[in-house]
């Protein structure tokens, strides 16, 4: 694809997510779209978003268990960027309107503070783990602009990776302390169950993750830098979230997270 059509697509998708409204898939109108080209559309997105303000704090990587991936019918992980603005204090109160929220799902997670810089590709599990500062549980509120959620990777990737916002726990740990892969998770909407899983979900480990996507953004010339903050992917399906919910979720080891919506 030439630069203007990335921009246009770019554009497009800016637009949606401002007027908080959904798009038909990428992948209907330009069925050529390699995952390359969608990677371009989002480092667009990227740039409209900062220049309206927004700082750059980490990255994501998304659909990296076979439920999350059984569900969307995505069957590779995307990856995508996380700013200022995405980001919720544990316990928050979530205006879904407010927050640009369209058709949100939640999804139960483990986030990685890095402590060193990584670059890809050669990144392994335990370069990460080396690497990372503290671990701590996640809610990530995926969303998507593609109209009911019918996307392929592309169009995902576009639409940086379906991400929407997130809220991290207050209890940091250190990621060596324990077994990532045999953490589990329990979550509940409205006190209810809601899903479960362990660490293992995620690629057999979620450092495992979080070096894949070192390696993948280590392709497009792009590192993690100190400070960043790293999603790994969801430990169990996604759940819809609608107004009046309330999410909780407790990770062995790591403690819990909580949000709201309204």
């Amino acid at each position: 694809m030439n630069d203007n059509l990335i921009a246009s697509l770019g554009d497009t998708l800016h637009t949606a997510l401002r007027e908080r409204r959904t798009i038909a898939p990428l992948t209907d109108s330009h069925p050529d779209i390699s995952i390359d080209d969608a990677y371009r559309i989002s480092l667009h997105l990227l740039r409209l978003r900062q220049a309206a303000g927004e700082k750059l704090i980490g990255k994501k990587i998304g659909v990296t268990s076979k439920p999350v991936q059984d569900m969307l019918n995505v069957h590779q992980p995307d990856f995508g960027f996380l700013t200022d603005a995405m980001h919720y204090p544990d316990g928050a109160d979530i205006d879904i309107a407010r927050a640009g929220l369209i058709q949100p799902r939640a999804e139960g997670e483990i986030a990685f503070m890095l402590k060193d810089d990584l670059h890809g590709p050669g990144i392994t599990r335990d370069d990460v783990l080396a690497a990372t500062a503290w671990v701590a549980p996640c809610f990530e509120i995926v969303d998507s602009r593609i109209h009911d959620w019918k996307i392929r990777i592309q169009d995902t990737v576009a639409d940086n990776a379906s991400c929407g916002v997130f809220v991290v726990g207050q209890r940091h740990t250190d990621p060596r302390s324990l077994d990532l892969a045999a953490v589990r998770m329990e979550m509940q909407r409205n006190d209810e169950p809601a899903g479960s899983g362990t660490g293992a979900a995620v690629q057999g480990h979620p450092a495992e993750a979080v070096a894949w996507l070192a390696n993948t953004l280590g392709r497009f010339g792009i590192p993690f830098h100190k400070g960043e903050l790293i999603l790994s992917g969801a430990l169990a399906p996604l759940v819809p979230v609608h107004a009046g919910d309330h999410f909780t979720l407790n990770i062995d080891g790591l403690g819990g997270c909580s949000v709201r919506f309204r």
